[in-house]
């Protein structure tokens, strides 16, 4: 299946995008995780675009966005732009990590362009941290900074996904960042983390989490998100922080069933 490749310039960097699919059926955006870019979505693309429309997307500073710097107030917007380019009212967004990141800040502060979500192995933005969490959070950058980043390329892929095949999928995309690109991004997803006791998403939601995920607190906080907003939880079987990635046929399956519905 052909994908058109296009660019718009926002704020001084190009944002390129990949669009394909059903004509005259829902929009279904595909945003990536965090140090990666568009082509973890290679093997998805396709299947889901025989039923519907797709875009994939390469954020500000990541893949071939760049130069551009990465920042979650201008990506928000470059997605809502996107959405505007197309001529799109609302999406469907399936973001995975901060790519799932994103997409809670696009339903919190736009429902309106919002039609459902899917969040992929991603931590809740609106839950409240401990002491600890932040104390954690705090020491992140001068602990990245002491290590080589072949190391830090290493140790994420490591804690990534279990297929070999995949880990070297993912880091041609890491290795494009310099070692400084990739803490930045590292160190901007933290601040994607507001609490916000009261507020709940009102769409539709799939959660899917791979059961082996020990990125964060996300296998421990998916389930108690998925309670409080009342969405499905999928906990998929042999599968690390890149489930889409360990076990694509089933991580199809419950995407496509829960499109369809």
């Amino acid at each position: 299946m052909n994908f058109s490749e296009s660019v718009i310039e926002r704020n001084g960097c190009p944002i390129h995008y990949w669009t394909g699919g059903k004509a005259d059926t829902p929009l279904v955006v595909f945003t990536h995780g965090a140090t990666v870019d568009h082509h973890e979505w290679e093997a998805t693309l396709p299947v889901v675009a025989e039923r519907f429309q797709v875009l994939a997307w390469d954020v500000r500073g990541y893949g071939l966005s760049r130069p551009g710097t990465f920042d979650f107030i201008e990506a928000r917007a470059d997605l809502l732009a996107l959405l505007d380019t197309l001529g799109v009212q609302k999406a469907i967004l399936v973001g995975h990590s901060m790519g799932g990141n994103l997409g809670q800040e696009v339903v919190f502060h736009h429902p309106e362009r919002v039609q459902a979500l899917v969040m992929l192995d991603c931590t809740w933005n609106f839950q409240h941290l401990s002491s600890l969490d932040k104390f954690w959070l705090g020491l992140a950058a001068p602990i990245f900074k002491l290590y080589p980043f072949k190391t830090l390329i290493n140790q994420s892929l490591a804690v990534t996904a279990i297929s070999q095949e995949a880990r070297e999928l993912l880091r041609k995309s890491m290795q494009i960042l310099s070692k400084e690109d990739y803490i930045h991004i590292f160190m901007q997803t933290a601040h994607c983390l507001h609490y916000e006791p009261d507020f709940k998403i009102d769409k539709p939601m799939l959660m899917i989490v791979g059961d082996q995920d020990k990125t964060g607190n996300i296998r421990k906080v998916m389930p108690l998100w998925a309670d409080h907003d009342g969405a499905e939880l999928v906990v998929i079987p042999h599968a690390m922080h890149a489930a889409n990635l360990d076990q694509p046929e089933l991580f199809h399956k419950h995407l496509l069933e829960f499109l369809r519905s």
